[in-house]
């Protein structure tokens, strides 16, 4: 891929891994963080990315992979935040996303990639058995099992029956 491909690949694409990561990790900032990272990595195997093949898929899996590594570092150097240094209020955020959000947090994570990049990212079950390397049919069971822990957080009597 060229210099000027791969600009627009990263036009095109970069919106999209940093909703998808957002959507994984709950954080806006580290979101766009990985995915600019993932990024940066991508530019240096620019010459080996195949347009054919999916890159967006790549940068996607190595921004989750960052995102996860990160918050496993923050997880084991865990400390009170100094208070001084916090943002300043902002405008509150739409309940129905923090709900969401929270609802995803509390899925398993294999059920809340899924989940992510099927009805975030609009990804047909069999691409996402390709980026993953997993059956289709285990696919099927994490969006369904997904779908109906969501609705349960979330409130939702009717469980995973719509779809």
């Amino acid at each position: 891929m060229d210099e000027e491909a791969f600009d627009a690949f990263y036009a095109a694409s970069f919106s999209r891994v940093v909703a998808a990561t957002y959507a994984m990790c709950g954080n806006m900032s580290e979101a766009q963080d990985c995915a600019q990272e993932a990024f940066v990595r991508a530019w240096d195997r620019r010459k080996q990315l195949d347009m054919d093949q999916s890159p967006e898929a790549w940068v996607r899996t190595v921004a989750h992979r960052l995102a996860i590594s990160r918050w496993r570092k923050a997880r084991r150097a865990w400390r009170q935040p100094d208070r001084a240094l916090e943002d300043r209020a902002v405008a509150e955020p739409d309940p129905n996303r923090v709900a969401l959000q929270r609802a995803l947090a509390r899925l398993p994570e294999e059920q809340r990639r899924v989940i992510v990049l099927h009805h975030l990212c609009d990804m047909s079950v069999a691409d996402i058995a390709a980026e993953l390397g997993a059956p289709t049919g285990t696919v099927k069971a994490r969006l369904s099992r997904g779908r109906a822990a969501l609705a349960k957080h979330l409130g939702d009597p009717k469980g995973d029956s719509q779809q």
